[in-house]
C-alpha cells in the first residue's frame, strides 16, 4: 500500500501596502516570483488603479479603519502585512487597530523603507506641498520612473496621491502603545537617507521577534536589489520553496 502523502499546507496570505503616490501595481510580479507557498494580495488604496473613481482618503485613522474593513476576510488564519514607506506605516497601523479590537493577528509584521512610528518627526510634511515641491521629492528619492516626469497628465495624477498621501502621513500621530505580540522585520536601503537608529527603533513596536535586514541602494531598494529582498522576506516568514529566479535579475 503506498504511503498516505500529506496534503499541502494553505499558503501565507501576504498583504502588500504601497508607498506614497503608488498603486497596488509595484507588487504585482511578486505574484510570480515568491514561491507557492505564499499568496501575494497587493491592496490598493482609494483613489489610484482600479479605484481611481474615488476620492482619495487623507486621514490615517480614517484609512487605517476602511483598509480593515475592506479587507476583513483576508484578515483570518495566517497572514502577514508588508508594507513600504508609508505602506509599512498603514501594515502598522492594521495590525494596531486588530490588536486593539481583539482580532487575530498577523504572523509577522514587515516594514520596508520606514522610520520606526517613535522616530518619525512632527515637521516631515510641514514643508510646502507645491507642484515643484513634491516632483523634487520624488526625483530625490528615486524610483519613479522619467517617463512620469515627461508625461503632462500621469505627472499630475502622481503628485495628486502624492500630496493625499503626504497628507495621510502628515496626520499620524504616534500614540503610547503596547508592544504587538508578534515578529516585526525591518527592511532598509543603507544609501536611505532616515538613517539607521530610525529603522532599528522598530525593535520597541514589538515584544516578539525583531529583525533588521540591510540592502545595497536608497529608498527604492526593493526594484534594485528584488532578489535580495524577496529572498530575505521568505526566509523572515519561513516560506518554502524558492524565490523565481527572474527575482535574480533587476526588474526592467
Amino acid at each position: 500500500m503506498p504511503p498516505v502523502q500529506a496534503s499541502p499546507s494553505p499558503p501565507v496570505t501576504l498583504l502588500c501596502l504601497p508607498c506614497a503616490g503608488a498603486s497596488a501595481t509595484m507588487y504585482l510580479r511578486w505574484r510570480r516570483l515568491l514561491p507557492p507557498s505564499v499568496q501575494v494580495v497587493p491592496i490598493e488604496l482609494p483613489g489610484r488603479g482600479m479605484r481611481i473613481a474615488e476620492p482619495a482618503v487623507e486621514d490615517f485613522g480614517t484609512l487605517v479603519a476602511r483598509l480593515c474593513a475592506e479587507n476583513a476576510p483576508l484578515l483570518r488564519g495566517d497572514f502577514a502585512l508588508f508594507g513600504h514607506s508609508m505602506g509599512a506605516l498603514l501594515a502598522c497601523g492594521m495590525a494596531r487597530r486588530l490588536q486593539a479590537q481583539g482580532l487575530p493577528l498577523p504572523r509577522a509584521l514587515l516594514v520596508s523603507a520606514c522610520a520606526a512610528p517613535s522616530q518619525r518627526g512632527a515637521d516631515r510634511f510641514a514643508g510646502p506641498q507645491d507642484d515643484a515641491a513634491l516632483a523634487a521629492d520624488l526625483r530625490r528619492q528615486g524610483g519613479t520612473p522619467e517617463a512620469v516626469f515627461e508625461h503632462p497628465e500621469l505627472l499630475r495624477l502622481t503628485l495628486d496621491l502624492l500630496r493625499a498621501d503626504y497628507r495621510v502621513c502628515g496626520s499620524f500621530g504616534p500614540r503610547q502603545a503596547m508592544p504587538l505580540p508578534l515578529p516585526v522585520h525591518a527592511f532598509a536601503g543603507r544609501l536611505d537617507a532616515m538613517g539607521a537608529p530610525a529603522v532599528q527603533a522598530w525593535s520597541c513596536e514589538t515584544r516578539d521577534a525583531f529583525t533588521l535586514d540591510w540592502f545595497d541602494g536608497g529608498h527604492f531598494f526593493i526594484r534594485s536589489q528584488e532578489g535580495a529582498v524577496l529572498a530575505a522576506l521568505a526566509r523572515r516568514l519561513g516560506l518554502v520553496g524558492a524565490v523565481a529566479q527572474d527575482a535574480l535579475q533587476a526588474p526592467a
